[in-house]
């Protein structure tokens, strides 16, 4: 029997939404894929949200991929957006190489995902050349989030800072929320909605409803590094319920 496809996260210690929302996607898809799963962390030391934790997390992150190259991880995922983009422009390029190559110096070679990039890429996967966006932190931080997606080539047209510096508090939001917040953004000429451009803010419940309803593809970080992850690994990217990204179409 061959042995299940181990899925490595490096993750903020105070996150606890990725190890719930790539599991439950992943989940589905072995109802209809032959394809199994195990899912495995590294933690690196986060509470606050703000640029100063994020920069000395980031730089915790080379021992993480170290210990899930330890473990012969698949593909490894870097679970948190806002400390890539918070490290500048293009950052998750430079991470996910030298990430990409710790694993390579430990003689287990493994492909990174950062959310960051997987969140670029997901966008550019569905043409999305202008988007809204819903984010938990604080005005600043989500501004900067704009900036680095804009610098990508994606125009960011409005966006909603929901200003919850807790990390915690930020995985305690009720996905159901964003059901009446999304409503507060201007879809007018948008080609997809970004309902939490954050892996903390829990939003699965709600993507397909509200995709339902507006008629335009909804992603979220997560949906976008589940992608991303199946992409890398060679894998179909269909996931039910999951939004137009994990149709199959892309």
């Amino acid at each position: 029997m061959t042995r299940p496809i181990r899925i490595g996260q490096i993750v903020p210690s105070s996150n606890v939404t990725m190890e719930t929302e790539i599991p439950a996607l992943l989940r589905v898809r072995e109802t209809i894929a032959p394809e199994r799963f195990t899912f495995h962390s590294s933690r690196m030391r986060m509470k606050k949200v703000t640029k100063e934790e994020l920069a000395a997390m980031d730089a915790d992150s080379d021992r993480c991929a170290l210990e899930l190259s330890d473990a012969a991880v698949d593909v490894l995922g870097y679970a948190c957006l806002v400390a890539i983009m918070s490290m500048g422009e293009g950052y998750h390029r430079v991470s996910e190489a030298r990430l990409h190559q710790r694993t390579v110096e430990n003689g287990r070679a493994a492909p990174v995902v950062t959310s960051a990039g997987a969140l670029v890429e997901g966008l550019a996967v569905l043409q999305a050349r202008r988007i809204a966006l819903v984010a938990p932190y604080m005005k600043p931080l989500t501004q900067m989030v704009v900036s680095y997606i804009q610098n990508e080539g994606i125009e960011v047209s409005d966006w909603l800072a929901l200003e919850i510096p807790d990390n915690l508090e930020v995985a305690a939001q009720d996905p159901a929320n964003l059901l009446e917040h999304y409503k507060r953004l201007d879809l007018t000429g948008t080609d997809a909605l970004v309902l939490s451009a954050c892996v903390q803010m829990p939003s699965l419940p709600s993507v397909q409803k509200i995709e339902d309803a507006i008629g335009l593809p909804v992603v979220s970080a997560a949906i976008c590094t589940a992608h991303q992850m199946l992409t890398r690994l060679g894998l179909s990217t269909e996931v039910p319920g999951a939004g137009a990204l994990l149709s199959g179409r892309y």
